[in-house]
């Protein structure tokens, strides 16, 4: 079966949708969604949304808040754009029907987060990106250009005379099909997947960034991965995602005797960003030998099951009550910040070919992502691609050029990926996980970083994409995005954000201000 559009999406979360909004009779619209419509990592987004809309707020105080996360990598161009469009993109969506949270006055009720200086994270109770993704389905589904194809998972970019022109996809049924189109967007989301212990949903196998890189596609920052702190520690129950908003509404951090401890780890204790509680969580676990615990018993019980009805009938489930009962945490792997290189507008390195939301990266979360600037990076640079693309029949789109970025950035050539050691036998991707997670982890040093790498060696570089089975197109792409971040993360020797080196456990910004890039090569 071959698919033909103007216009060629892929993904179904928060970028997507709002690339396609901006296409409006623009052109034959086909998006293509490797599960169902709203299977993606956007309805799995609970605390909320972040955006200088408060009195006391301003896109520079929101600046300031990001750039200090992202502990002296984020590009601030990047940044400024994120903040400062924001607010605009987000009262679009309450004209077109959001239903935050109110506060007594009928404004957006704000909440605060981790390495926040203010309140100004709009939510709806804890299924904000679920409300986000009802209302801009609702917006495009009655688009008669646009056509939504489930069930269809990219497998590869098609470039011809250096021109990307589509992609090829596995159907539902197993078998491959090309969709063609003068100008596609990768909106794929994020690849919590590579790991065995995540906070992501089953799609999240970072496909995009496979499939981009595979194509020659330059990608940056994969070493950065952020480990959300709290994550439901149940044996026999899915590592399910508390939300840092239940923190922001007094929720607090103790050990297994009841305690306290995150201020022998951090002077900004429970709400210091991510990196920090997650590795102050896995020491004091290892202080102790005892679980950590997530406590909200001293707030009204009410309040707790109505400000977090997903979160309290998850913690149900698991036989836990979240206003009463201590519940056991530990951290999970949530969102990588890095991704396919793209500019301002969403441009990759390659002609024609877009990338947004987390499968991108402008650089606009540095080493670290600030809590809640997930969501808000979706929308504010989906509507920039999407933009771009609807511009594309006027002029044509350029790639990017890897002159603009930093001076001191790493560029590495690489021969082509391997991925099958004995051909038909496949590999399982638990084992790529279970690999991850023990050596490229929280805690990273040389010899387990090299044990990732070591995976190139069990695999056979002869293999050929074409000839993949349909079940092993998950765990190629989760060993192509693994050897990425265990690469990069062996080639940076300091420690920075969400990545951390025992070996080099000290920040180094006179070797290491700067930030890596690889790209696919002879």
């Amino acid at each position: 079966m071959d698919l033909h559009g103007d216009y060629l999406i892929i993904g179904s979360g928060i970028a997507a949708l709002r690339a396609a909004a901006s296409l409006g009779g623009a052109g034959d619209v086909l998006i293509l969604t490797k599960g169902g419509r709203r299977e993606g990592n956007t309805g799995y987004a609970q605390g909320g949304i972040a955006a200088a809309m408060g009195a006391d707020d301003s896109p520079a105080r929101h600046l300031a808040d990001t750039m200090a996360a992202g502990d002296g990598l984020c590009n601030e161009r990047a940044v400024a754009v994120l903040v400062e469009e924001g607010p605009r993109y987000v009262r679009e969506l309450i004209d077109w029907g959001a239903e935050f949270d109110r506060a007594a006055d009928g404004s957006p009720a704000l909440a605060i987060e981790g390495a926040h200086s203010v309140r100004r994270v709009l939510h709806a109770r804890d299924a904000t990106g679920r409300e986000i993704g009802r209302v801009l389905w609702t917006r495009v589904s009655p688009m008669s250009n646009v056509r939504v194809l489930e069930y269809a998972r990219a497998v590869s970019v098609i470039v011809e005379d250096g021109r990307c022109v589509g992609v090829r996809f596995l159907q539902e049924d197993g078998g491959l099909a090309v969709a063609r189109a003068p100008c596609t967007l990768l909106a794929t989301g994020g690849a919590g997947q590579v790991y065995r212990e995540t906070t992501n949903p089953p799609v999240a196998t970072g496909d995009g960034v496979a499939v981009a890189y595979l194509a020659g596609a330059a990608i940056m920052d994969m070493e950065f991965v952020q480990f959300h702190p709290t994550a439901l520690d149940v044996a026999g129950q899915p590592r399910f995602l508390l939300s840092e908003a239940l923190r922001g509404e007094g929720a607090r951090l103790v050990n297994a005797d009841g305690e306290p401890f995150m201020l022998r780890y951090d002077p900004a204790g429970d709400l210091a960003p991510r990196d920090r509680v997650s590795r102050g969580i896995a020491r004091e676990a290892q202080r102790t030998g005892k679980p950590v615990y997530l406590t909200l018993a001293h707030l009204h019980p009410a309040f707790v099951r109505e400000r977090f009805p997903l979160i309290s009938a998850a913690c149900r489930q698991a036989g836990l009550d979240l206003a009463t009962d201590r519940i056991p945490i530990g951290p999970a792997a949530h969102y990588v910040m890095g991704g396919v290189i793209t500019d301002l507008d969403g441009r990759t390195t390659i002609t024609g070919l877009l990338a947004a939301g987390e499968a991108a990266c402008t650089g606009v979360h540095g080493a670290n992502r600030l809590a809640s600037n997930s969501l808000l990076e979706g929308l504010v640079f989906g509507a920039r691609a999407g933009a771009a693309m609807r511009r594309w029949t006027e002029q044509p789109i350029d790639p990017v050029s890897l002159r603009g970025f930093d001076d001191g950035a790493t560029h590495k050539k690489r021969g082509q990926p391997a991925f099958f050691a004995n051909k038909g036998d496949g590999l399982a991707a638990a084992a790529v996980q279970d690999l991850m997670w023990r050596n490229v982890g929280l805690f990273r040093d040389a010899d387990g970083l090299k044990a990732g790498n070591a995976l190139a060696e069990r695999l056979d570089d002869g293999e050929s994409l074409a000839a993949l089975a349909p079940q092993d197109w998950q765990a190629a792409s989760l060993l192509t995005v693994g050897l990425l971040i265990a690469r990069a993360a062996l080639r940076r020797e300091e420690s920075r954000g969400g990545h951390f080196r025992l070996d080099f456990p000290e920040r180094d910004d006179r070797r290491w201000r700067r930030r890596t890039m690889e790209r696919r090569g002879e």
